[in-house]
């Protein structure tokens, strides 16, 4: 492997010295070569009498060069995998050798490196089925053996610290397993903690981390690593997407490669190198040489990959082009290699979604890597950036609606349309019920695919109404575009009565005719963001006798438009005494200040407050875009019905 050294300074935080180190990015080539112009430590092989098992047990002990018995040391436990056994790191991995070398370097605090068998049964060699229940169940028997038996007997033979500030586990395969599933359970004996490709008896997150306080404070390194090629990568990745939605500090490592000894080899490089040292935790998301393939790419595609500070690498093949750029709101330079592959590595990437497009000579179009959606006026990429705070919208074992894809022909316009409606989990089965409606606009260049899509409505009302903060309901994302209305740079009043005839004409008769829905204005919320945002101050404002509840997100009346926006609150000012004893909720809310219609919504929350209009106002922290969207039906769907 070639070695891409990467200058970050570990700094004293942890209260175990004060030197600075670099840390390699990935193992050189000739890290795992023995050496013969350097000092080696050595191995023996040991037998400890174990209570929990009923036998003495063997393994393997490596101390390192210029072991002294007057020294005390830390201990790192190292564990194989479900077909090994004490000497599979012997083996496979040459431990000693890499050790060896990276004390010849100064890169590594002396410790004692103990190998165990992980079977904890009587017959504990690995022979016959591998698979077979109780070898299976030895594996997890292990954790009492290791902290009751194993590691007293080398507390008591070898001259180890005792506290857990210098006790570390790892293991490869199913030894990963047990090292996160023992590290991660017994805070109290392990502060570092590392699973290389753990393998599929590794706890789910919630379990294996059912104190996230206790975790932040007491971890003093989580190393999870895995080769992008290993099937069980899937076990690594969910334990790093829990971690970071809750910011428990970790490294998430992943590197080409399989389910192998030099995946393995480089994972034990480099954990080693952290042990026992000051941990500068800032910097644990910039240790990786892979990303993750984005959740929004087409299937088995491998870029784009989003690294775990959220940077983004990308990664097409043009070989005949002059120029490729992304275009992510900001432009950036591709670079090409000799196979016709350009790529580049962006800055640190907000949450959520996001559109892009690759400028290649100039042409935009959609990077053929990535699934596609109707945005920016036409059909563009998108990329999916984790959010610490996407729970509310991660897809979980709940009741699920659907969403119906119905075709109308509309009187008003002429022309057949599309709308696409959310029913909730047990509408089929329910088939006296009639249930309440939200009619959601979407924004200017996108149209009835926006909520549905990149806006994650049906999960977001799932895991609402699962969890019981939200009413049952149907959900209605219509077309909001008007034919020949020329956009937002075309948007007057013609063109908002026009969408409210399509509104009261077309698409809620449909909608009456067609669901089981309580007709009731008491039962119907009108929201929308942006342009839908402007229609449903429009449409609903004039009709209140018609809904009960109306959503504006990130949009106001034009302030630079008195044209259109003074006849508006003309018409509030006159009928503000009926807007108030009408609505339940008028419910207003927008991004920070970095939200394009943010001073346009504190304008016309003003002119609100002076004509005595009641609303309600709520602020999320994020530009004009879907996490702030998505955030916003969260908030105001609970509000419906109740």
């Amino acid at each position: 492997m070639k070695a891409f050294v990467y200058a970050l300074a570990i700094v004293g935080l942890c209260g175990f010295g004060s030197h600075a180190q670099t840390i390699e990015k990935e193992a050189p080539a000739g890290f795992d070569v023995a050496r013969t112009d350097i000092a080696h430590g050595r191995i023996d092989s040991v037998q400890y009498a174990s209570k929990t098992v009923g036998t003495s047990r063997k393994a393997l002990v490596y101390t390192p060069p210029g072991f002294s018995k007057k020294k005390k040391y830390p201990v790192l436990y190292l564990l194989h995998g479900i077909g090994g056994d004490e000497k599979e790191w012997l083996t496979g991995g040459k431990p000693q050798v890499i050790l060896d070398n990276l004390y010849a370097q100064n890169k590594l605090e002396p410790m004692i490196v103990v190998m165990p068998n992980g079977r904890a049964m009587k017959d504990d060699r690995a022979v016959g089925n591998i698979f077979d229940k109780d070898k299976v169940e030895a594996f997890a028997t292990f954790e009492k053996d290791l902290l009751n038996d194993l590691i007293p007997y080398v507390e008591k033979t070898y001259p180890a610290l005792k506290d857990r500030e210098h006790r570390a586990i790892a293991g490869l395969s199913m030894g990963g397993g047990q090292s996160l599933n023992f590290g991660l359970g017994n805070l109290n004996k392990f502060a570092w903690v590392g699973g290389f490709s753990s393998a599929p008896n590794t706890k789910t997150p919630q379990e294996l981390v059912p104190d996230l306080e206790a975790a932040q404070k007491q971890l003093k390194l989580l190393w999870i690593s895995c080769g992008d090629a290993d099937g069980l990568i899937p076990f690594s990745k969910r334990t790093h997407d829990y971690l970071y939605q809750h910011d428990v500090p970790h490294v998430y490592y992943v590197e080409p490669g399989g389910h192998d000894f030099k995946v393995w080899k480089n994972g034990l490089y480099m954990y080693s190198q952290f042990l026992f040292k000051p941990v500068d935790v800032a910097s644990l998301n910039k240790y990786t040489v892979l990303g993750t393939p984005a959740s929004s790419n087409i299937r088995s595609a491998k870029y784009p990959q989003i690294l775990p500070d959220n940077r983004v690498v990308f990664r097409t093949k043009a070989p005949g082009a002059q120029k490729v750029q992304v275009d992510l709101g900001k432009k950036y330079d591709m670079v090409k290699d000799t196979a016709g592959f350009w790529s580049v590595t962006t800055d640190s990437i907000s949450r959520g979604f996001h559109y892009y497009s690759l400028l290649i000579d100039g042409l935009p179009v959609a990077d053929p890597a990535s699934e596609t959606f109707y945005g920016m006026g036409r059909m563009a990429s998108g990329i999916e950036i984790p959010d610490r705070d996407e729970a509310f919208y991660a897809l979980r074992d709940v009741p699920h609606g659907d969403i119906r894809i119905k075709r109308y022909y509309s009187k008003p316009l002429n022309a057949w349309r599309e709308m696409y409606v959310y029913a909730p989990p047990g509408y089929d089965q329910n088939a006296s019920q009639k249930y309440p409606v939200l009619y959601l606009l979407h924004g200017g260049g996108e149209d009835e695919r926006g909520w549905s899509t990149q806006g994650r409505t049906d999960l977001i009302l799932d895991n609402l109404i699962a969890a019981g903060k939200a009413k049952p309901m149907l959900i209605v994302m219509m077309d909001g575009n008007i034919p020949n209305a020329g956009g937002l740079a075309g948007f007057n009043e013609t063109v908002l009565k026009t969408f409210e005839n399509e509104l009261k004409g077309a698409v809620i008769p449909f909608v009456e005719s067609n669901f089981r829905v309580d007709a009731e204005p008491k039962s119907r919320a009108l929201a929308g963001l942006s342009m839908g945002g402007l229609q449903t101050l429009y449409a609903g404002i004039r009709n209140t006798n018609m809904f009960s509840n109306l959503g504006v997100f990130s949009s106001g009346w034009f302030a630079n438009n008195p044209k259109l926006s003074d006849p508006q609150y003309a018409f509030m000012k006159e009928n503000a005494s009926t807007i108030n004893s009408n609505l339940k909720h008028l419910w207003v809310s927008q991004g920070g200040k970095e939200d394009i219609a943010h001073q346009n919504g504190q304008i016309m929350l003003k002119k609100f407050d002076d004509m005595g209009v009641k609303y309600e106002y709520s602020e999320y922290a994020g530009g004009h875009s879907w996490p702030v969207w998505r955030h916003d039906l969260y908030m105001f769907a609970p509000l419906l019905f109740q």
